[in-house]
Order: C-alpha cells, then structure tokens, then sequence
C-alpha cells in the first residue's frame, strides 16, 4: 500500500489550487520586491517544475530563457496569466504522473544525480510553493483589501478565482 503517496498526492493539490486563484486574483504588474508579480508566480511555478522530481535531470521549458526563474534577472519573455495557468496545469499533470510512478519506498532514496531524496523534494516544493503564494495573496490583500482564497482541503475549493470570505466549503457567506 502507498500510504505516503496517497497523502502527499492528497495534500499537494491544494497548493496548486491555491496558486491557481494567486494567479487569477493578484495584479500581474503590481511590484514585490522590486519585481513584478508575474515573475514570482512564473519563479513559484518553475520550481515546482523542476525541484519537485529532480533538480538535476531537467529540461526547461520551451518559453523559457536563462535565469527568466529568477525574478530579480531581466527577461524578454513576458507571461500572460494564461500561458501561467496553462504551466500550471502541466506541472499539475506532471507532478501526478511522477508521483503514481512512485511506491512509498522510493520517497526515502536519491534520484538520479541528486543529493536529495524524493521526501525532501517534495516538502521543499510545499514549503516553497506556499511561502510564494502567500507572497502573492499577500500583495493581493494590500492593493484591494481582500484576501484570495485559500483551501486545506481539495473538495474545499471553488474554482473561480473568488476572494476569500465569499465561500466556505461550498456555503454563500
């Protein structure tokens, strides 16, 4: 049985949930940290994409351009939040193939390459996605005063991009 699969198949869908509505609720162009807020939801999501299997065995993707991960650098890539959502649901759909490739044995080795196990990356990715979504509902709830919704539980969420407050598990409030 892959008890341990099952849970963090469980829990991490909810993160990716909860990026989801940072992205359809926050100002693209608002600046955090001197960086406009698109840049840290594509930082958020490509490392996802490439810390939560192996670091160290990864192709970028195709729209990518070196050091774009990294919000501070310049780029010439610019993001809609479409082409986001759209990475989005292929890192979703990625992550689920890898983990049901997974039993709960394989979490406690190392890659290929990688001086991690699978455990620690995939608590790095939960750490790191959720600090990033903060981040963003964060500069969300200053510049209009609502706060995105945010789930634990998967069969908690709405998927309309709606403000936190204006559903609770499926109940109008």
């Amino acid at each position: 049985m892959n008890e341990l699969i099952k849970i963090i198949k469980d829990t991490i869908q909810p993160n990716f949930l909860n990026i989801k509505t940072s992205i359809q609720t926050y100002d693209r162009e608002a600046l955090c940290c001197g960086s406009p807020c698109w840049r840290w939801a594509y930082h958020a999501l490509h490392s996802a994409d490439k810390w939560f299997i192996n670091p160290f065995v990864y192709r970028e993707p195709a729209f990518h351009e070196d050091g774009m991960d990294n919000p501070d650098n310049p780029t010439n890539v610019v993001l809609t939040d479409e082409q986001l959502l759209e990475y989005l649901a292929y890192i979703e759909n990625k992550t689920f193939d890898y983990l049901d490739s997974l039993t709960d044995e394989m979490l406690y080795e190392k890659p290929g390459k990688c001086p991690y196990t699978r455990m620690e990356l995939v608590l790095r990715q939960y750490r790191h996605l959720s600090f990033h979504t903060g981040m963003l509902n964060g500069q969300t709830a200053i510049s209009t005063g609502q706060f995105p919704m945010w789930i634990s539980e998967t069969d908690e969420y709405v998927d309309d991009g709606i403000f936190y407050g204006r559903y609770r598990k499926g109940i109008i409030m």
